[in-house]
C-alpha cells in the first residue's frame, strides 16, 4: 500500500478514486506515565512518556486506516491528513484519513 500526504502518487497516474478511508483510536493517559510526565513537566523538555503515546496512537490509526483502503481493493492513499482532538478528560482521539485510490498499471518500456 502506497501512502502519501501528497494528491498525486510521484510517477504514477491516478485510474480512479475508491473514496474516502479513515482509520481511528481513541487514547486515554495512563496513571504512570501521568506521574513521570508531571516530574518531566517540573524540568521542563520533552514529555517523552506522551509522544510515546502519541506515535502508538497515530500509528494504530494509519494501520486502521490502511485495512479499510485495502478491503475496497485501492493500491494508495493519497493526501493523508491527521487530527488530534481532546475527547474528555485525560483522553484524546486520533484521526487518519485520506483518499483510497487505484493507481493506473504502470507502462511497460
Amino acid at each position: 500500500m502506497i501512502l502519501v500526504t501528497t494528491e498525486t502518487v510521484p510517477g504514477r497516474s491516478i485510474e480512479r478514486s475508491v473514496g474516502l478511508v479513515r482509520g481511528n483510536t481513541v487514547r486515554a493517559k495512563h496513571l504512570g506515565r501521568d506521574i513521570v510526565a508531571a516530574l518531566r513537566n517540573l524540568v521542563g523538555g520533552e514529555i517523552s512518556e506522551y509522544s510515546e503515546l502519541m506515535t502508538e496512537a497515530r500509528n494504530e490509526a494509519t494501520n486502521r486506516m490502511i485495512e479499510q483502503a485495502e478491503s475496497s481493493g485501492a493500491d494508495a492513499v493519497v493526501g493523508i491528513r491527521f487530527i488530534t482532538a481532546q475527547i474528555g478528560a485525560g483522553s484524546a482521539e486520533l484521526v487518519a484519513y485520506g483518499t483510497a485510490v487505484k493507481l493506473a498499471p504502470r507502462e511497460q518500456g
